[in-house]
């Protein structure tokens, strides 16, 4: 790591936030949010209507903005990356809209999931939808690597949330596949995201591979605190039902470390609760005292910091600049955040 790198903030009075990076991309966003909105449109009213109760529903937009600020960091002056960032949000729309069917969610972004108001077929269409529309929009940049990068990304993506649901339900999960399911499942669009911003600024190979970098190690962090946050915040604060990876039986980082340090009795509990025998309120409850006696939220947390950490080491090939800051404490951030 070079000098001029901020390392990971441990917990001290200054919490990190993400209003550098917003600052950064907000005239950028502005475009990139009109593309969305422009190309959402259908028709068919329920498509729009359907897509805009998520899109505009809020989200941190982290993977467009990754897009916009890698173009910053590499000094990108053209205006391609607008509609990349676009067809990233699309990507990652669309397969919380599948998610959200798959999971039977109720809540997503702090009000009902998309599929509690318009119902499961809808929600899949129009999730096909949206996908179709960020390849119509990698289509139009005109660049075979983005859209390879791109396309490759999202199969990835689709076989990570296979991979998810293979293991659902199975105690036995371990970290190192838990690691492997959220490197395809989350870290791999960051990664993308991230990535294509060098490819439009015909930057080197090397650059690619750092923002590449970059956005997966922060892919896995996030997500990695994602998790912690089931056990560890209540729904206002997360925009999700509280405990939903437990009564959907996930073995999340947290569970797998509960398991793997709990005595016999606690280890029959996992293994009845991620079964689907044991998911009442008080069961719930139950779980999060496990969790909290063995540490297993800071452990995670601690995993997300190494990271993140890594993350910001791969921005050192890059001069020092007001892009580079705001996506060290986007990285910091992603770790504090308990939201």
């Amino acid at each position: 790591m070079s000098d001029n790198v901020v390392p990971i903030n441990r917990g001290g009075s200054v919490r990190p936030t993400l209003s550098p990076i917003l600052s950064l991309t907000a005239t950028a966003m502005n475009s990139v949010n009109q593309v969305i909105l422009d190309r959402m449109q259908s028709e068919i009213p329920l498509i729009p209507a359907l897509a805009g109760h998520l899109i505009s529903g809020g989200g941190k937009r982290m993977r467009p903005m990754l897009t916009l600020a890698g173009a910053e960091v590499v000094g990108y002056q053209g205006t391609r990356h607008h509609k990349l960032a676009a067809a990233v949000e699309f990507i990652h729309t669309a397969t919380l809209l599948h998610d959200d069917v798959v999971d039977g969610s109720e809540m997503r972004r702090g009000k009902e999931a998309a599929n509690i108001v318009f119902g499961n077929p809808a929600t899949v269409l129009v999730g096909d939808f949206l996908f179709s529309r960020a390849f119509e929009l990698m289509v139009e940049d005109g660049s075979l690597k983005v859209l390879k990068i791109l396309s490759s990304a999202s199969a990835i993506i689709a076989q990570g949330e296979v991979d998810q649901l293979t293991a659902q339900r199975k105690v036995e999960t371990s970290e190192d596949r838990y690691l492997t399911i959220i490197g395809a499942k989350t870290a791999a669009l960051f990664a993308a995201a991230s990535r294509i911003s060098a490819v439009v600024a015909e930057k080197s190979d090397e650059e690619e591979r750092a923002l590449d970098d970059y956005g997966r190690n922060l892919g896995i962090a996030f997500q990695l605190v994602d998790d912690a946050i089931d056990y560890d915040s209540d729904s206002e604060e997360m925009g999700k039902d509280r405990g939903d990876d437990f009564r959907e039986g996930k073995m999340t980082l947290p569970v797998i470390l509960a398991y793997a340090r709990g005595n016999a009795e606690e280890r029959r509990f996992w293994q009845d609760a991620i079964a689907g025998f044991r998911n009442e309120d008080e069961d719930l409850v139950h779980a999060t005292t496990l969790i909290a006696r063995h540490d297993c939220v800071s452990a995670t947390r601690e995993r997300a910091r190494h990271y993140a950490q890594k993350a910001c080491d791969a921005l050192a090939i890059f001069p020092e600049s007001a892009a580079r800051r705001a996506m060290v404490e986007a990285a910091q951030f992603a770790v504090a955040r308990g939201y």
